[in-house]
């Protein structure tokens, strides 16, 4: 991993947060159309079928069975929870707000780090994790510190807790270099691979929902719009760049740029919902991007 953000890298890792706050946006335009779980099983199935031809070589290898595990786990954490989970947030909860939970993620990326990968964190990224999180906890009590005691989260907000949470282990994962070098060679055939399995997640997940009572879709050309724009931009592209800027710069660095995400989805919740952001949502913004400058000092050192 080279710490160095080039302009390429810069850009590889700032396309995502766009794709990704539009996913926001559009999730809560269809959320009474299509079930969270059954959105998301849609949405991978059309880009399963989408990288099949464009990830071909993944089937020229034993790759997808040798490495079973891997795949399924990079699946479970990147496509099967955290998009589920970010969907089901999206039920109770705002675009603006959920972009904002998850822009909580560099903490979440620092603790997986050294908790489980062997990361050391210095004592700038502990402060600017520490500003990140009084960040987050402004959304979670909607500017009311006098609710804090007394704070009854959002349902939505602890769904995209949790979703931050498993794409920071799925962010670690991939630095692992242990793939087959014909497949990781392969952008399509990597991510097919995770998709592959991710499918089956996601299915598992929708099984359940549709379990409960939850199987109606109300198909338009709005849904259909829809899911065509999940399936290739904030899935296939978004999750081709995110990989390879996160193995040029690594998670730690990679995890500022997902800041960005808020901000994207602030200006598309204006122009598209019609939910203008509170005064609240920018001294959140601010202090979550001002950790993470503060923790990155050290770095540009």
């Amino acid at each position: 991993m080279n710490q160095k953000l080039s302009p390429s890298t810069i850009g590889l890792l700032t396309l995502p947060p766009l794709l990704w706050a539009g996913n926001a946006i559009v999730g809560r335009l269809v959320r009474d159309a299509v079930p969270p779980m059954t959105l998301n099983l849609l949405r991978w199935s059309i880009a399963m079928l989408i990288l099949l031809p464009l990830g071909r070589r993944l089937f020229a290898s034993d790759a997808l069975r040798s490495n079973w595990r891997r795949f399924a786990l990079l699946g479970l954490l990147g496509i099967g929870l955290y998009n589920s989970l970010q969907y089901l947030a999206l039920q109770s909860s705002t675009p603006i707000n959920v972009t904002l939970v998850a822009a909580g993620m560099p903490v979440w990326m620092l603790l997986v780090g050294a908790l489980f990968f062997g990361v050391k964190v210095g004592r700038q990224q502990v402060i600017g994790a520490a500003m990140s999180i009084v960040g987050v906890l402004v959304v979670l009590c909607r500017g009311e510190w006098s609710q804090l005691a007394a704070m009854r989260m959002v349902a939505g907000d602890l769904y995209m807790i949790l979703a931050t949470i498993a794409w920071s282990f799925y962010s670690w994962l991939l630095t692992r270099q242990n793939d087959p070098p014909a497949v990781r060679a392969d952008w399509a055939a990597f991510l097919l691979a995770q998709v592959i399995y991710g499918v089956l997640w996601s299915g598992a997940f929708a099984g359940v929902e549709w379990a409960g009572g939850t199987v109606a879709v109300h198909w338009s050309w709005t849904v259909a719009a829809a899911l065509l724009y999940v399936a290739i931009g904030p899935a296939i592209i978004a999750f081709r760049c995110w990989g390879a800027g996160v193995q040029r710069a690594g998670p730690s660095v990679g995890a500022f740029f997902t800041n960005l995400t808020p901000l994207f989805a602030a200006m598309m919740s204006s122009a598209f919902l019609g939910e203008l952001p509170h005064l609240y949502h920018g001294v959140a913004f601010a202090l979550i991007v001002g950790g993470i400058v503060f923790s990155s000092r050290r770095k540009a050192g």
